[in-house]
């Protein structure tokens, strides 16, 4: 039984929900722009690498929010972008392009058509990432900026004719001086921040601020009515949800890390160029760090969601791990915190199996639902959810067949999985016959991950791949499918 068919059963309303705005600085009572349908943007994954654990994180906050939305009665048309050009090293105007330094890494050529093709390969990283965390990608709609260049072109000449952006030599920038509430989210302090300014020196840019929306390039890029180039990276994400979901939108999600730059720049293209509020709700989540310091491939402190499975635990624990955390607290990862969550998970799953499938009152459910749901509302408090739910387990007075309907109701919210728990596949099944001695080593180095001999499973590993074959580790088991 699902949650909506639950919810008709329950005496009490649901609670309005309530969600931390950065743009107040305050919890909010959630009133969407329409009464029934409610557009979601969320800013994804630039497609130079693997994608890490932090990444991962956004990924599954803004699926518990869209699940939750569902849960509360809305229709929910849910963006996340896809960057593959425009992204510089740093949220400002400085350093290189992310795509083309991942083709200097890939040893590719600088060419569009090897940007699309590092592009195609880590974005099916992500979206295979994204899919063991039970990331329900099937609502999802994933724009790839390159595909919007006419979009992002047409946006950048509505703000010069307004009077809000210039050429110069080395491309178009925004005028942040005409926009005189620049900085609003977060409570930005530009004055603050002028000594030593955030970008490096530019003669051409009118304020230390200004920012770029197309940047000039005479070996790489699309034709333009000012010269060849490609757009800034702020302006893909703007243009695309005017086509994609509207010139004003109810949640635009995103780490804290965008709020100074990124989505302050989104602001200020979007509301100068439709005269509306952009955004209702901006929602942040915080970072995940390693030794109290931020996850960055700078630092070469990364960790990905296959080091999680290849220690032989489940992907979904790093999903369960993410839950006991609110999303605007940090949190710091550790390998035994991951082990905490892959036993947690699995005992959850056990309870759940042995639970009866018939015989639920769903009238007695001892105020579970009631109180499931006031921690949701409460700004998405997954933790005290989950806790909710340990709660349940452990109360003697709702039956068993009870239990597992509620338990099968709330994760519809929490997307663990439980109503598909059963055996782990040995071997997902490709449309290729695998050779017999690939076979074995795949067997082999199953035995290894499984016996937790790291060193041999990644030997074999690379085995698999001098053969001619690549491994993937999925909860279905290890798939293993041609070059």
């Amino acid at each position: 039984m699902g949650l909506f068919s639950f919810k008709r059963q329950q005496a009490e309303p649901l609670p309005p929900l309530r969600f931390t705005n950065t743009l107040s600085g305050e919890v909010e009572e959630f009133v969407p722009l329409s009464n029934k349908t409610v557009k979601m943007y969320n800013c994804g994954p630039t497609l130079y690498g693997t994608q890490h654990i932090g990444n991962m994180r956004a990924a599954v906050f803004a699926d518990i929010l869209r699940r939750t939305l569902e849960h509360w009665g809305y229709q929910v048309q849910q963006v996340i972008n896809l960057t593959d050009f425009g992204h510089l090293t740093s949220d400002a105007d400085e350093g290189d392009d992310k795509m083309s330094t991942g083709l200097k890494l890939a040893k590719m050529a600088l060419t569009l058509d090897n940007m699309a093709k590092l592009a195609d390969k880590y974005q099916q990283e992500y979206f295979d990432d994204i899919d063991a965390l039970n990331v329900v990608r099937s609502k999802i709609t994933f724009p790839r900026a390159s595909h919007y260049i006419p979009e992002q072109i047409a946006l950048i000449s509505s703000l010069e004719q307004k009077g809000y952006a210039y050429a110069t030599k080395q491309g178009v920038y925004y005028d942040v001086s005409r926009f005189p509430a620049y900085g609003k989210l977060g409570g930005i302090n530009l004055e603050g921040q002028r000594e030593g300014a955030r970008v490096a020196e530019n003669t051409e840019k009118r304020g230390p601020f200004d920012f770029v929306l197309w940047k000039s390039d005479k070996k790489l890029g699309w034709t333009s009515p000012w010269n060849k180039g490609f757009p800034g990276w702020h302006i893909e994400c703007t243009a695309m949800i005017f086509k994609l979901l509207g010139k004003q939108i109810d949640i635009h999600t995103g780490g804290i890390e965008h709020i100074p730059v990124h989505h302050n720049n989104e602001i200020a293209q979007a509301e100068a160029a439709s005269g509306k509020q952009f955004v209702k709700y901006w929602l942040h989540n915080d970072h995940i760090t390693i030794d109290g310091k931020k996850i960055s491939k700078s630092l070469g402190n990364t960790v990905y969601l296959h080091n999680i499975i290849d220690k032989g635990y489940s992907p979904i624990a790093l999903r369960y791990w993410f839950l006991t955390a609110h999303y605007r607290s940090p949190a710091n990862f550790t390998w035994d915190a991951v082990v905490g969550a892959d036993t947690a998970l699995n005992r959850l799953r056990r309870a759940f199996l042995e639970l009866p499938t018939t015989g639920a009152d769903l009238k007695q459910d001892g105020g579970f639902m009631a109180t499931f749901n006031a921690a949701l509302a409460d700004d998405l408090n997954t933790a005290k959810a989950l806790a909710t739910v340990w709660d349940l387990m452990k109360n003697t007075e709702v039956s068993p067949a009870t239990k597992r309907a509620l338990l099968v109701a709330a994760d519809e919210v929490l997307g663990l999985g439980l109503a598909q728990s059963g055996p782990t596949a040995k071997l997902a099944l490709t449309a290729e016959a695998i050779p017999a001695e690939v076979q074995k080593l795949v067997d082999d180095r199953e035995a290894a991950r499984t016996g937790k001999d790291f060193a041999r499973a990644d030997e074999l590993r690379q085995a698999i791949d001098t053969a001619g074959f690549e491994l993937a580790d999925t909860p279905e088991g290890p798939k293993v499918t041609p070059k």
